[in-house]
């Protein structure tokens, strides 16, 4: 394969920090080079210099065998290099068309007025459509789009800049599976063409479904290249953090005991359908299906943030009226959303703030907040989920996202629920930090919180629940245990196949 791109010996530093330390990486013509690490293991840091956002302090970078100094994006971005963000960046009100040339559109005279030729770019987008794969009506109004519709305009848009070389920093993010198949598909179709193609993931199974070699990075450091074909998970995993890990799922045994909550005939127009369950205290129970079964808006039904239409729930034995989070939290539910960055935490704030903020009724002193005890609350977790900071007052936007999921569940947990709401508990975080947070649940589980999980991988439902629900289009369409839960069961009953 011809090599396009090739970074030697890269070091990078910020004030106090070693970002990049003699960091290597190479990209051939016509393959998909997948690169994974542990959150703060460098991959941005890495990508940002190759995007010409930032300079190396040493180290060279060679496009098609040739050495080049990157002075910003723009000069990056002239070699052919493009990256797309799992956050799109196009303009909602513009037509697919006018965001695929915007800041290039080919122009034409009209007499002596210049006028943009729409028709050579639209002839141009179908093109470019073929070569993807993709069938768009270039008139639509990007608003009007779906999450992984935008991602094919953003590659189209680099794609009429000609680029040679395209970055996809974790674009399965938020896309369903039926949308991760149809990406792959067009990554696919890029790749036959020549294009070369940097795959940012942690999600190993995409990496194994997709990619031609792999390359891990830990700590800022280049740790090692393979074939895809020639490693496996484990491989990977233990170049990832340093170490071997035999359980991905720490499920303690525990001993289950009466039922905490039962919820019967719950409905709410046009989302929930007479759904009925129950979890005992100790449990914990999953709850599957495909994007818009419903999942989460259960959770937020029974946490109060959205009205119920009907049905009842009985905590204890004794039924409680939900109204508002307020009521929810009185009855010992607690919830951790699926968007940590959004609804979990405000990043902004430090560690202590954002774990004492709930409980600050508690941290008072006479009419001030007493920082002491402030601390030893923060402390306490920050010690016990081994929250990687500094201290207490660091900046939550300044950790890793598994510490920052650490830092949202440990704000849940200071409130003490009798059962713990958690939506998507490891979306966005790399492998070592998904044990550390399975651990977590699990050892929450040992003491006797009930939790609620709710996930869309699969084997994190198999591998830490003693129960899981499927759910479909807003109901409860299934049930199973652990021992009798497979990937394919619960497929089976979440697509009704017979």
């Amino acid at each position: 394969m011809d090599e396009v791109l090739r970074l030697n010996n890269i070091v990078k530093t910020f004030p106090g920090v070693l970002a990049l330390d003699d960091m290597n990486f190479d990209l051939n013509k016509g393959e998909i080079h997948a690169i994974c690490g542990e959150n703060g293991a460098g991959k941005s840091t890495l990508m940002k210099i190759v995007t010409g956002v930032y300079k190396p302090d040493s180290g060279e970078i060679l496009i098609d065998g040739e050495p080049v100094v990157f002075e910003d994006p723009n000069d990056a971005f002239a070699k052919g290099i493009a990256i797309i963000y799992q956050e799109t960046s196009l303009f909602e009100e513009m037509t697919i068309l006018e965001n695929i040339f915007l800041g290039h559109e080919y122009m034409k005279k009209a007499g002596p007025i210049p006028v943009i030729d729409y028709a050579k770019m639209r002839s141009e987008a179908l093109e470019i459509f073929k070569i993807m794969n993709v069938d768009l009506d270039l008139n639509e109004r990007t608003k009007n789009l779906g999450m992984a519709q935008k991602q094919m305009v953003e590659i189209a848009k680099a794609l009429s800049h000609h680029s040679k070389i395209l970055i996809l920093d974790e674009p399965t993010a938020s896309l369903t599976q039926r949308e991760v198949e149809a990406l792959f598909s067009i990554v696919r179709s890029l790749r036959d063409q020549g294009v070369a193609i940097a795959y940012i993931s942690h999600r190993l199974e995409e990496i194994f479904e997709l990619c031609d070699r792999v390359t891990v990075v830990r700590d800022g450091r280049y740790i090692s290249t393979k074939l895809v074909a020639a490693t496996n998970k484990d491989e990977l995993v233990a170049d990832m953090v340093g170490r071997s890990m035999d359980n991905y799922y720490p499920k303690a045994d525990v001993t289950i005991g009466g039922e905490l909550i039962r919820v019967e005939h719950l409905s709410q127009e046009g989302i929930l359908s007479d759904v009925n369950f129950h979890i005992d205290k100790g449990e914990i129970v999953g709850f599957a299906g495909l994007a818009g079964a419903g999942r989460t808006e259960l959770a937020l039904a029974l946490c109060g943030f959205t009205k119920i239409d009907g049905g009842k729930i009985y905590v204890e034995g004794k039924e409680v009226k939900i109204h508002d989070y307020r009521d929810a939290m009185n009855a010992g539910f607690v919830y951790v959303s699926e968007d940590r960055g959004k609804y979990g935490l405000v990043i902004e704030m430090s560690v202590k703030q954002n774990i004492t903020m709930p409980q600050l009724h508690n941290m008072r002193s006479g009419l001030f907040l007493d920082n002491a005890k402030e601390l030893k609350l923060a402390g306490q977790f920050i010690g016990e989920f081994d929250i990687k900071c500094p201290d207490a007052d660091f900046l939550t936007e300044n950790l890793s996202g598994g510490n920052q999921q650490k830092v949202s569940v440990s704000k849940a947990i200071a409130m003490a629920p009798k059962i713990l709401f958690l939506d998507e508990p490891t979306r966005g975080v790399d492998v070592g930090s998904k044990a550390e947070i399975h651990g977590i649940v699990s050892a929450l589980a040992k003491k006797g919180t009930t939790i609620f999980m709710i996930s869309s991988e699969m084997p994190e439902l198999i591998g830490m629940c003693d129960r899981i629900y499927i759910m479909k289009n807003g109901t409860i369409a299934g049930e199973m245990n652990r021992a009798e839960a497979t990937q394919e069961k619960i497929l089976k009953v979440a697509l009704q196949v017979d």
